[in-house]
């Protein structure tokens, strides 16, 4: 997942109205979490969280040439062995998989597209996202030029078992439903071993400030739920809402109190770079306690594994939480520990 895109989904969370993380009823089409997606036969029907109508993705055989327009999409396909199919992405820099940015070409972003290259590579498939009910500008230009697009919102999913799920439609592209069934139901057992209920949650001051604004994710946020599920507790996560909510440094200074640990703290590898982004960090309590930043993969131009496996690897990310709010000491996949 792209920086940009990061900060975009920030907002969108911001303006998304509160709605409960729960499991959706099976409605015989498979699905277990996913809130935005169904699948029925060959059939996707892709759900629009902002309200716009439907839109049916029919498959007629296993797909070879794909072009993802979010890192996200890449980690699906690899977990299904099918990496080698994504010829074209969307930013190659912030790519983690290093066998994919050897191999494919960027496209480009948004406004910027590269229709040309995009043409002679002739792909099966555009997969991209949406943030608002807009469409997309340049699907309009894809349309014209007869390149099938599909948009799909596994990133506002807001539970991480629903966005694991999107296996199963990557699945169905590649003719390999059976295997991505498979995958799902060994990732939904381990996660929901993993999860551990308890009456004395470990606190966590999240994330830090970006461009004076410090988002804290809502009570019911995919990372507030793995947290959650992992033993701890978001400060000032508001219950019962999926966006995110905006604090001051002060506010976050109080938390700080109380906090046990710290995660996320932006772009910080090391705590003496964290304590100086802001003077009041440096009196941060929990800065001598436990920080910890997901970026434990992460590429020298940026690419994240986090953000590229995490979301079909929820199970692992909940086991590395575990680790660090339980201090086992056991070795974790994707945060770092700040030292």
């Amino acid at each position: 997942m792209k920086p940009a895109r990061l900060i975009i989904l920030l907002a969108v969370f911001c303006a998304l109205s509160s709605c409960a993380d729960r499991t959706r009823p099976d409605r015989g089409t498979g699905m277990e979490y996913a809130e935005w997606l169904e699948l029925e036969g060959n059939q996707a029907i892709l759900h629009s969280p902002f309200g716009a109508p439907d839109d049916t993705l029919t498959i007629h055989g296993p797909m070879h040439s794909i072009v993802c327009m979010s890192s996200s999409y890449i980690g699906f396909l690899d977990a299904l062995g099918c990496d080698s199919l994504v010829t074209a992405v969307s930013g190659l820099n912030y790519v983690a998989d290093p066998d994919v940015r050897a191999r494919a070409v960027d496209v480009g972003y948004d406004a910027a597209l590269d229709y040309e290259t995009i043409l002679k590579l002739n792909p099966d498939l555009l997969i991209t996202y949406a943030v608002s009910a807009a469409e997309p500008p340049y699907l309009q230009k894809l349309s014209e030029l007869g390149i099938r697009t599909a948009v799909i919102h596994e990133h506002l999913e807001s539970h991480p078992l629903a966005r694991a799920e999107y296996i199963k439609l990557f699945g169905l592209l590649t003719g390999r439903s059976h295997e991505a069934d498979s995958l799902f139901s060994g990732i939904r057992d381990r996660y929901r071993s993993l999860v551990k209920e308890t009456d004395s949650p470990r606190k966590v001051l999240i994330n830090i400030p970006y461009a004076d604004q410090w988002y804290i994710p809502g009570g019911d946020n995919y990372m507030t739920r793995l947290i959650r599920d992992a033993g701890g507790e978001v400060l000032g996560a508001v219950p019962g809402q999926v966006q995110s909510s905006v604090i001051s440094v002060e506010k976050a200074f109080e938390y700080a109190q109380e906090a046990d640990c710290w995660l996320n703290p932006g772009w910080c590898p090391t705590k003496e770079q964290l304590r100086s982004v802001h003077p009041l960090f440096a009196d941060f309590p929990v800065i001598g306690k436990s920080v910890w930043n997901n970026t434990k993969q992460m590429t020298p131009g940026g690419g994240n594994a986090f953000w590229e496996t995490g979301p079909v690897q929820p199970d692992v990310i909940l086991k590395d939480l575990r680790t660090i709010f339980d201090d086992t000491g056991d070795s974790t996949t994707f945060f770092l520990q700040l030292h």
